[in-house]
């Protein structure tokens, strides 16, 4: 697509979008699978769950009350400090009565609820998800879709199995502004495409170690441990901290990674890599993390190649950005993050603002129970881009380069590297995935 044409058709399509806006807002359509903005009858209304109430879950619940077909029926979490903190914030804005639970089978088995949210730690996603499809709901879960590769195959197909629908938390795939960025690169606005960069800098606090102690009052720590492998309970393990330690997440890759290289993936219109190099360390912070505060991988696919680094120690952003993605083309350079995208190197000026993604994006979940049609980031999508952070940390703490196998989603006969993509989830826990 020409630079020329592309300006043509943002300038078309805005239009659409702005007359259409303008229609609908005359409108009082209550019918179930349009995506409808009205009121919706009682026997319309989405009934959701939201487990796991941390910071992001408790954003999710609140968005998802936004929604006016959308009823936040239940929540759950091990931690009763967390649900009470919901519950009451639910029930000030005159929500109702909210069922909470400590323990989130009590969701799974409630016949009233259509859908649930999973805000946990990493090392709950994958499991969960599975369980909740076998229970007949529909699941948005937060992104990485799993902590081991071999999990994000597993949900992938149980999803398949049972009919369900999966949304995974990669919010980019509904922003408007990403979406034009992605449509300006694969449609040649900035020339040949071959590398994309993503990245996040920025300076975060060391984590000074804590010892061994008893689980805050009203917390089942055995129920937040779940498949993780079991330990005593330190504060450091726990809340906020959680993703710093490889049995529960996946540092800054599996933090910020997973949204910023599945964009890079989109736009490049790639899949599996075919190698896989990193390199970096605990170069900074003498602290109890695990995961490096300093990382650069490069994913290597037929003809294509994706660049990510992270820095947790510096405030000096790359292209300007503190965490964003680039598209170098022959013919300029793209930049994209949450806050808008700009092309460089040319004449014409070519930006976008921000656009809302988190709301859109659980609009676009909502409307697909109704419609049972696939989600903007569904399993497979988000066992890609999970896939990339795992790939990336699996070659960083083997500290050598990986050769992978798309056809048997493995590194064929590299059982060290096969290892630490694989879980080992603890009883009981182990058959769920199985």
């Amino acid at each position: 697509m020409k630079v020329e044409d592309f300006l043509k058709h943002e300038c078309n399509r805005r239009q659409f979008l702005e007359n259409s806006a303008r229609n609908a807002a005359g409108l009082a359509v209550g019918v179930a699978g349009l995506g409808n903005t009205a009121s919706a009858a009682p026997s319309e209304r989405v009934r959701v769950g939201v487990i796991g109430l941390g910071a992001q879950g408790r954003e999710l619940a609140q968005k998802l009350t936004t929604l006016p077909d959308v009823d936040v029926a239940a929540v759950a979490d091990p931690d009763t400090r967390q649900l009470g903190t919901v519950v009451d914030e639910l029930s000030k804005e005159g929500r109702g009565q909210i069922r909470a639970e400590r323990d989130f089978r009590r969701l799974l088995e409630d016949a009233s609820l259509n859908a649930v949210v999973i805000a946990t730690p990493d090392h709950w996603h994958a499991a969960m998800t599975v369980m909740a499809c076998r229970a007949g709901k529909d699941v948005y879960v937060e992104a990485p879709l799993s902590l081991h590769l071999n999990e994000s195959r597993r949900v992938a197909e149980v999803a398949a199995e049972t009919g369900r629908v999966v949304q995974t938390g990669l919010q980019q795939r509904s922003g408007e502004h990403f979406r034009s960025a992605i449509e300006l690169v694969q449609g040649g606005g900035i020339g040949r495409v071959r590398i994309a960069k993503a990245w996040v800098v920025h300076r975060r606090k060391p984590l000074l170690p804590t010892e061994e102690s008893t689980p805050p009052r009203g917390v089942d720590y055995n129920l937040w441990l779940g498949p993780a492998s079991a330990r005593s309970f330190d504060s450091n393990h726990f809340h906020r901290n959680w993703m710093w330690y490889w049995d529960h997440g996946g540092g800054e890759l599996g933090l910020w990674g997973v949204h910023l290289l599945d964009v890079a993936r989109w736009g490049l219109g790639v899949d599996w890599p075919q190698q896989i190099s990193a390199t970096g360390g605990k170069l900074f912070f003498d602290d109890d993390r695990e995961t490096p505060d300093t990382l650069n991988v490069q994913f290597d696919f037929a003809d294509a190649t994706i660049q990510w680094e992270h820095r947790s120690w510096s405030r000096r952003g790359i292209e300007g950005r503190s965490a964003a993605v680039a598209f170098y083309g022959d013919e300029g350079t793209l930049i994209v993050d949450r806050g808008g995208w700009k092309v460089y190197e040319r004449r014409e000026s070519l930006t976008a603002n921000s656009s809302e993604q988190l709301g859109p994006h659980l609009r676009n979940f909502v409307d697909c129970v109704r419609t049972r049609r696939q989600p903007a980031a569904n399993a497979e999508t988000g066992g890609l881009s999970a896939g990339l952070c795992q790939l990336g940390n699996a070659a960083y703490r083997l500290g050598r380069p990986l050769a992978f196998d798309a056809e048997t989603t493995s590194c064929g006969n590299d059982e060290p590297a096969n290892a630490l993509l694989t879980g080992e989830p603890r009883t009981p826990w182990r058959d769920v995935l199985a």
